[in-house]
């Protein structure tokens, strides 16, 4: 299942991708026409359309209109989850899933998926099973490119995570009590400190 499948508009569905992966950012119509290769009356629709339901918010410049994501909207971090397992590394990893091995847990941190620059001591994506290193080496290197910046993973083996979840291990701790987004998995089962 797609966002496509539950929301009518494609049109709709390009634009909250559109912000979502880009969240601080600001665009105005022309932009966000060329951006998701739609008409701009169609585009002019569905953005009064995300405001009327509070998602974006307009800022006049000038003589243009920008648009924005509300941080306050009621079902932010649920289309987060969805643009997450639909772009980029988490489309890569849903996609390749059979081949990557037997992923139980998966998680992003959450200011990961908004696009933040991690430094080295933040985690940007826990994977917990017995996962094909070089494969997921070349996955995570792929989006490191489109991206233009690092991106900091581990992957454990169930037996570590549980071992290392036991002891507090304030790597583990830290990780799980960030923000998330939860790609593949039972949450409570593996987040519960």
């Amino acid at each position: 299942m797609t966002m496509k499948d539950l929301l009518i508009s494609k049109v709709r569905v390009r634009i909250i991708k559109l912000f979502l992966t880009n969240p601080d950012s600001q665009f105005h119509v022309r932009e966000i026409a060329r951006r998701v290769g739609a008409e701009i009356n169609a585009v002019r629709r569905e953005l009064s359309r995300l405001r009327r339901i509070n998602f974006l918010k307009k800022s006049p410049r000038g003589n243009r209109i920008y648009y924005s994501v509300r941080p306050d909207f009621i079902f932010l971090d649920e289309l987060l989850g969805m643009v997450a397992k639909e772009t980029g590394l988490g489309q890569a990893i849903l996609e390749r899933r059979e081949e990557l091995g037997k992923i139980n847990f998966a998680l992003f941190a959450k200011a990961f998926v908004k696009g933040r620059v991690s430094k080295p001591s933040e985690v940007d994506l826990l994977l917990i099973g017995k996962v094909s290193l070089p494969l997921m080496t070349k996955l995570v290197e792929n989006e490191q490119q489109r991206l233009g910046h690092e991106i900091n993973y581990t992957v454990l083996t169930p037996e570590e995570f549980d071992f290392r979840k036991r002891r507090k291990d304030p790597f583990i701790v830290d990780v799980l009590s960030q923000p998330r987004i939860v790609l593949l998995g039972n949450e409570e089962k593996y987040c519960k400190l």
